[in-house]
Protein backbone atom coordinates (compact mmCIF):
# COMPACT_ATOMS: atom_id res chain seq x y z
CA UNK A 1 0.00 0.00 0.00
CA UNK A 2 1.37 3.44 -0.65
CA UNK A 3 2.25 5.94 1.87
CA UNK A 4 -0.14 8.81 2.88
CA UNK A 5 0.46 12.23 3.60
CA UNK A 6 -2.38 12.58 6.16
CA UNK A 7 -2.60 9.37 8.35
CA UNK A 8 -5.73 8.93 10.46
CA UNK A 9 -5.53 9.31 14.41
CA UNK A 10 -5.93 4.88 14.30
CA UNK A 11 -3.74 5.19 11.72
CA UNK A 12 -1.02 7.10 13.85
CA UNK A 13 -1.96 5.24 16.74
CA UNK A 14 -1.13 1.69 15.37
CA UNK A 15 2.35 2.95 14.58
CA UNK A 16 2.64 4.35 17.81
CA UNK A 17 1.81 0.71 19.29
CA UNK A 18 4.05 -0.56 17.52
CA UNK A 19 7.12 2.35 18.33
CA UNK A 20 6.47 0.58 21.95
CA UNK A 21 7.18 -2.83 21.27
CA UNK A 22 9.98 -1.78 19.87
CA UNK A 23 11.60 0.42 22.55
CA UNK A 24 10.30 -2.35 25.13
CA UNK A 25 12.20 -5.03 22.69
CA UNK A 26 15.28 -2.72 23.11
CA UNK A 27 15.62 -2.37 19.45
CA UNK A 28 16.50 1.25 18.06
CA UNK A 29 15.13 2.32 14.69
CA UNK A 30 18.28 1.40 12.86
CA UNK A 31 18.26 -1.82 14.44
CA UNK A 32 14.53 -2.44 13.78
CA UNK A 33 15.23 -1.59 9.74
CA UNK A 34 18.72 -3.89 9.85
CA UNK A 35 16.27 -6.69 10.63
CA UNK A 36 13.13 -5.91 8.67
CA UNK A 37 15.29 -5.74 5.82
CA UNK A 38 14.58 -2.01 5.42
CA UNK A 39 15.67 1.74 5.45
CA UNK A 40 15.50 3.59 8.54
CA UNK A 41 12.76 5.50 6.84
CA UNK A 42 10.48 2.71 6.19
CA UNK A 43 10.39 1.90 10.12
CA UNK A 44 9.78 5.45 10.84
CA UNK A 45 6.79 6.02 8.35
CA UNK A 46 5.38 2.65 9.99
CA UNK A 47 5.55 4.50 13.68
CA UNK A 48 3.86 7.90 12.32
CA UNK A 49 1.11 5.97 10.14
CA UNK A 50 2.47 6.62 7.34
CA UNK A 51 3.11 3.27 6.13
CA UNK A 52 -0.39 1.53 5.84
CA UNK A 53 0.44 -2.11 7.11
CA UNK A 54 -1.42 -5.31 6.66
CA UNK A 55 -2.18 -7.49 9.21
CA UNK A 56 0.79 -10.42 8.33
CA UNK A 57 3.32 -7.61 8.35
CA UNK A 58 2.32 -6.66 12.03
CA UNK A 59 2.27 -10.15 13.44
CA UNK A 60 5.95 -10.14 12.12
CA UNK A 61 6.48 -6.73 13.63
CA UNK A 62 5.10 -7.93 17.03
CA UNK A 63 7.51 -11.39 16.45
CA UNK A 64 10.12 -9.84 16.18
CA UNK A 65 9.64 -7.32 18.63
CA UNK A 66 9.00 -10.51 21.05
CA UNK A 67 5.55 -9.27 21.74
CA UNK A 68 3.43 -12.16 23.62
CA UNK A 69 0.60 -10.18 24.56
CA UNK A 70 -1.71 -12.05 21.81
CA UNK A 71 -4.70 -10.11 22.90
CA UNK A 72 -2.69 -6.65 21.79
CA UNK A 73 -1.92 -8.16 18.61
CA UNK A 74 -4.81 -9.15 17.59
CA UNK A 75 -6.03 -5.84 18.47
CA UNK A 76 -3.43 -4.12 16.49
CA UNK A 77 -3.77 -6.91 13.50
CA UNK A 78 -7.83 -5.56 13.25
CA UNK A 79 -6.57 -1.94 12.83
CA UNK A 80 -5.13 -2.87 9.58
CA UNK A 81 -6.58 -2.73 6.14
CA UNK A 82 -7.85 0.67 4.02
CA UNK A 83 -9.10 3.33 5.45
CA UNK A 84 -12.63 3.81 6.49
CA UNK A 85 -14.68 6.51 4.76
CA UNK A 86 -16.89 7.55 7.35
CA UNK A 87 -19.24 10.12 7.35
CA UNK A 88 -16.78 12.19 9.17
CA UNK A 89 -14.65 12.72 6.30
CA UNK A 90 -17.15 15.35 4.98
CA UNK A 91 -16.18 17.46 7.29
CA UNK A 92 -12.12 17.02 7.23
CA UNK A 93 -11.95 20.05 4.90
CA UNK A 94 -14.37 22.38 7.15
CA UNK A 95 -13.24 21.35 10.80
CA UNK A 96 -10.07 20.83 13.10
CA UNK A 97 -8.53 17.63 12.07
CA UNK A 98 -8.55 16.72 15.73
CA UNK A 99 -12.37 16.94 15.69
CA UNK A 100 -12.08 14.26 12.61
CA UNK A 101 -9.92 12.40 14.92
CA UNK A 102 -12.13 12.75 17.96
CA UNK A 103 -15.42 11.00 15.79
CA UNK A 104 -13.54 7.75 14.14
CA UNK A 105 -12.10 7.14 17.88
CA UNK A 106 -15.67 6.82 18.64
CA UNK A 107 -16.57 5.07 15.77
CA UNK A 108 -14.50 2.50 16.78
CA UNK A 109 -14.79 2.27 20.81
CA UNK A 110 -15.99 -0.69 22.64
CA UNK A 111 -17.17 1.87 25.46
CA UNK A 112 -17.01 5.40 25.94
CA UNK A 113 -16.55 7.36 29.27
CA UNK A 114 -16.59 11.11 30.57
CA UNK A 115 -16.67 13.25 33.12
CA UNK A 116 -17.43 17.04 33.12
CA UNK A 117 -17.32 20.16 35.43
CA UNK A 118 -19.41 22.54 33.72
CA UNK A 119 -20.57 21.23 30.42
CA UNK A 120 -23.18 18.70 29.88
CA UNK A 121 -21.15 15.77 27.53
CA UNK A 122 -21.39 16.52 23.95
CA UNK A 123 -22.70 13.20 23.29
CA UNK A 124 -25.77 14.13 25.43
CA UNK A 125 -26.57 17.75 24.30
CA UNK A 126 -29.89 18.99 22.52
CA UNK A 127 -29.42 20.92 19.83
CA UNK A 128 -30.74 24.37 21.32
CA UNK A 129 -28.30 23.43 23.94
CA UNK A 130 -24.89 23.12 21.25
CA UNK A 131 -26.20 25.96 19.67
CA UNK A 132 -26.21 28.07 22.25
CA UNK A 133 -22.66 27.06 23.16
CA UNK A 134 -21.05 27.31 19.72
CA UNK A 135 -22.45 31.20 19.60
CA UNK A 136 -20.75 32.20 22.76
CA UNK A 137 -17.44 31.07 22.20
CA UNK A 138 -14.67 33.42 21.56
CA UNK A 139 -13.53 35.01 19.07
CA UNK A 140 -17.40 34.11 17.67
CA UNK A 141 -17.70 31.45 14.99
CA UNK A 142 -19.80 32.69 11.75
CA UNK A 143 -22.82 31.59 10.77
CA UNK A 144 -21.41 28.88 8.77
CA UNK A 145 -19.10 27.50 11.32
CA UNK A 146 -21.65 27.06 14.25
CA UNK A 147 -23.84 25.44 11.62
CA UNK A 148 -20.64 23.23 10.38
CA UNK A 149 -19.70 22.63 14.20
CA UNK A 150 -23.66 22.03 15.43
CA UNK A 151 -24.26 19.22 12.57
CA UNK A 152 -21.10 17.71 13.01
CA UNK A 153 -21.32 17.02 16.88
CA UNK A 154 -25.28 15.89 16.43
CA UNK A 155 -23.92 13.52 14.36
CA UNK A 156 -21.46 11.83 16.56
CA UNK A 157 -23.82 11.81 18.94
CA UNK A 158 -25.41 8.82 16.26
CA UNK A 159 -22.85 6.45 18.33
CA UNK A 160 -25.50 5.85 21.30
CA UNK A 161 -28.51 5.33 18.75
CA UNK A 162 -26.43 2.66 16.83
CA UNK A 163 -27.30 -0.69 16.16
CA UNK A 164 -25.07 -2.38 19.27
CA UNK A 165 -24.04 0.64 20.72
CA UNK A 166 -21.21 1.18 23.43
CA UNK A 167 -21.86 1.36 26.68
CA UNK A 168 -21.47 5.23 28.11
CA UNK A 169 -21.24 6.06 31.58
CA UNK A 170 -21.23 9.95 32.14
CA UNK A 171 -20.23 11.59 35.78
CA UNK A 172 -21.26 15.24 35.53
CA UNK A 173 -21.09 17.44 38.20
CA UNK A 174 -23.78 19.70 39.49
CA UNK A 175 -22.55 22.90 38.36
CA UNK A 176 -23.20 21.78 34.40
CA UNK A 177 -26.61 20.91 35.58
CA UNK A 178 -27.33 24.58 36.67
CA UNK A 179 -25.40 26.92 34.03
CA UNK A 180 -28.34 26.98 32.52
CA UNK A 181 -27.28 28.22 28.90
CA UNK A 182 -29.51 29.72 26.43
CA UNK A 183 -32.15 30.30 29.54
CA UNK A 184 -34.55 28.63 30.57
CA UNK A 185 -36.75 27.03 28.17
CA UNK A 186 -33.50 25.59 26.84
CA UNK A 187 -32.46 24.45 30.35
CA UNK A 188 -35.33 22.37 30.64
CA UNK A 189 -34.79 21.08 27.73
CA UNK A 190 -31.89 19.65 28.07
CA UNK A 191 -32.75 18.22 31.83
CA UNK A 192 -35.34 16.59 30.33
CA UNK A 193 -33.00 15.10 27.60
CA UNK A 194 -30.47 14.29 29.91
CA UNK A 195 -33.40 11.92 31.52
CA UNK A 196 -34.71 10.45 28.56
CA UNK A 197 -31.03 9.40 27.93
CA UNK A 198 -30.16 7.55 31.21
CA UNK A 199 -33.03 5.55 31.05
CA UNK A 200 -31.62 4.06 27.73
CA UNK A 201 -29.70 0.55 28.71
CA UNK A 202 -26.47 1.21 27.68
CA UNK A 203 -26.48 5.31 29.04
CA UNK A 204 -25.26 5.29 33.07
CA UNK A 205 -25.89 8.51 34.30
CA UNK A 206 -23.89 9.90 37.84
CA UNK A 207 -24.26 13.15 39.49
CA UNK A 208 -21.78 14.66 42.20
CA UNK A 209 -23.52 17.26 43.61
CA UNK A 210 -22.72 19.88 46.18
CA UNK A 211 -21.48 19.43 49.23
CA UNK A 212 -19.50 16.23 48.37
CA UNK A 213 -16.85 15.77 50.99
CA UNK A 214 -15.12 13.91 48.66
CA UNK A 215 -14.09 15.60 44.59
CA UNK A 216 -11.13 13.61 42.95
CA UNK A 217 -10.59 15.46 39.91
CA UNK A 218 -7.68 16.54 37.74
CA UNK A 219 -9.94 20.04 37.44
CA UNK A 220 -10.16 19.44 33.48
CA UNK A 221 -13.24 17.40 31.40
CA UNK A 222 -12.57 14.47 29.53
CA UNK A 223 -13.71 11.93 28.11
CA UNK A 224 -11.85 8.08 28.52
CA UNK A 225 -12.27 6.17 24.95
CA UNK A 226 -11.89 2.45 25.54
CA UNK A 227 -10.21 0.14 23.01
CA UNK A 228 -10.84 -3.27 21.91
CA UNK A 229 -8.22 -3.86 24.61
CA UNK A 230 -6.70 -1.61 27.63
CA UNK A 231 -3.32 -0.53 25.87
CA UNK A 232 -5.61 1.00 23.33
CA UNK A 233 -7.23 3.03 25.05
CA UNK A 234 -7.30 7.34 24.68
CA UNK A 235 -7.95 9.90 26.67
CA UNK A 236 -9.40 13.15 24.91
CA UNK A 237 -8.81 16.73 26.76
CA UNK A 238 -10.44 19.70 25.38
CA UNK A 239 -7.86 22.61 25.73
CA UNK A 240 -8.94 26.39 26.26
CA UNK A 241 -8.11 26.96 22.39
CA UNK A 242 -11.55 24.44 21.45
CA UNK A 243 -8.56 21.86 19.96
CA UNK A 244 -8.79 17.82 21.02
CA UNK A 245 -5.61 16.57 22.82
CA UNK A 246 -5.22 13.32 22.48
CA UNK A 247 -3.61 10.93 25.42
CA UNK A 248 -2.41 7.21 24.93
CA UNK A 249 0.55 6.82 27.34
CA UNK A 250 -0.03 3.93 29.85
CA UNK A 251 0.77 5.86 33.19
CA UNK A 252 -1.72 8.89 31.82
CA UNK A 253 -4.55 6.06 31.11
CA UNK A 254 -3.97 4.79 34.69
CA UNK A 255 -4.10 7.83 35.85
CA UNK A 256 -7.48 8.79 34.19
CA UNK A 257 -8.87 5.21 34.94
CA UNK A 258 -8.09 5.76 38.98
CA UNK A 259 -9.47 9.63 38.36
CA UNK A 260 -13.19 8.14 36.99
CA UNK A 261 -13.37 5.13 39.31
CA UNK A 262 -12.85 7.60 42.71
CA UNK A 263 -15.19 9.98 40.47
CA UNK A 264 -17.91 7.11 40.57
CA UNK A 265 -17.15 6.36 44.08
CA UNK A 266 -18.68 9.54 45.27
CA UNK A 267 -21.32 9.88 42.84
CA UNK A 268 -24.85 9.54 43.41
CA UNK A 269 -26.31 6.30 41.96
CA UNK A 270 -27.99 6.25 38.35
CA UNK A 271 -31.43 6.21 40.13
CA UNK A 272 -30.63 8.83 42.51
CA UNK A 273 -28.78 11.04 39.77
CA UNK A 274 -31.91 10.77 37.75
CA UNK A 275 -33.83 12.30 40.63
CA UNK A 276 -31.93 14.64 41.24
CA UNK A 277 -32.01 15.97 37.74
CA UNK A 278 -35.68 15.74 37.97
CA UNK A 279 -35.66 18.40 40.84
CA UNK A 280 -33.60 21.09 38.68
CA UNK A 281 -36.22 21.25 36.29
CA UNK A 282 -38.02 23.97 36.67
CA UNK A 283 -41.64 24.53 36.86
CA UNK A 284 -42.12 26.95 34.18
Amino acid sequence: MPPTSTPTLRQRRMGAELRKLRERAGLTVTGAAALLGVNQGRVSMIETGRSPLGADRVRALAGLYDCGDALLVDALTAMTGRRIRGWWETYREYLPAALIDLAELEHHATGLRAALIVHIPALLQTTDHARTLFQQVAPPMRQYEIEHRLTFRIKRQGVLHQRNPPPYSAIIHETALRMGFGGPAIARGQLKHLIDMSELPHVTLRVIPFGTDEFPTTGQSFDYVEGSVPQLDTVQLDSHHGACEFLDAEAQLGKYRSVLERMESCALSPAESRDFIHRLIPDT
